[in-house]
């Protein structure tokens, strides 16, 4: 038996690190977040430039017409214009200012009409002479379909008849003392079977206006109010000729 001291064998590199473990995490840390860091960046930058996109699209179809729309530098949208585009540029806003005047003078007319006239909407009229003393009597032309839609108006002393709510002039226009008569039509179905209630206004000139309206309460109150103003027997029978 020996008793001296046993031989150990002594492996130098055992202990040693290797090299691919000794970079701590910290030290790795810092690429990884910059290299997040940088996919973000371009992410966004992405991002931005297909919201730009989008933008300069929604700006083409709100845009004037024939206006070069192009993208400048930083992806910012710009407008190139030659001197004969801004002239036309400036007499189309010329146009759409006198057109806004124009709306606004037709809206205040309407709003005066509704708010001082005693009675005013739409009405089915047609316009027919009574014969003259000596002439044969009216052919009957009840089956022809000539009711025209009128807006009518009673506002002081006249009748007024606008082809349109927004018309700033009458078509025409009939004196409330010069109105004669003033009585009930049978009602009667039109073309598309909807069923009209009629009314006339005879004047001193031989004029006559024949009304109608789907509504029967409309009706009743353009008789009423012409029997009020006119001073006249809304009851009265229609003359020869009507319908």
């Amino acid at each position: 038996m020996d008793d001296g001291p046993g031989k150990i064998n002594f492996i130098p590199d055992y202990f040693q690190v290797p090299t691919s473990v000794a970079k701590s995490p910290e030290n790795r840390t810092p690429s990884i977040t910059e290299s997040e860091t940088n996919k973000h960046s371009r992410s966004r930058q992405h991002l931005w430039t297909q919201r730009t996109m989008r933008a300069a699209s929604m700006l083409r179809l709100f845009s004037l017409r024939g206006l070069p729309w192009g993208l400048g530098n930083g992806g910012q949208e710009k407008v190139e214009l030659t001197a004969a585009e801004v002239e036309s540029l400036r007499s189309e806003l010329a146009d759409m200012e006198e057109r806004e005047a124009q709306l606004k003078a037709q809206l205040e007319n309407i709003d005066e009409i509704l708010r001082s006239s005693r009675l005013s909407g739409y009405l089915y009229i047609r316009s027919r002479w009574a014969a003259l003393p000596g002439e044969p009597p009216p052919i009957d032309d009840t089956d022809i379909d000539d009711w025209l839609p009128r807006f009518i108006v009673l506002h002081g002393a006249c009748l007024y008849l606008y082809m349109l709510c927004t018309d700033l002039s009458p078509l025409d226009s009939t004196l409330l003392s010069d109105i004669v008569e003033v009585g009930r039509l049978p009602s009667f179905k039109c073309e598309d079977n909807e069923m009209r209630y009629a009314f006339f206004i005879l004047t001193r000139h031989g004029l006559r206006y024949e009304c109608s309206s789907s509504s029967k309460i409309k009706v009743d109150a353009w008789l009423s109010a012409l029997q009020a103003d006119c001073k006249l027997d809304c009851g009265a029978t229609a003359p020869n000729g009507s319908i």
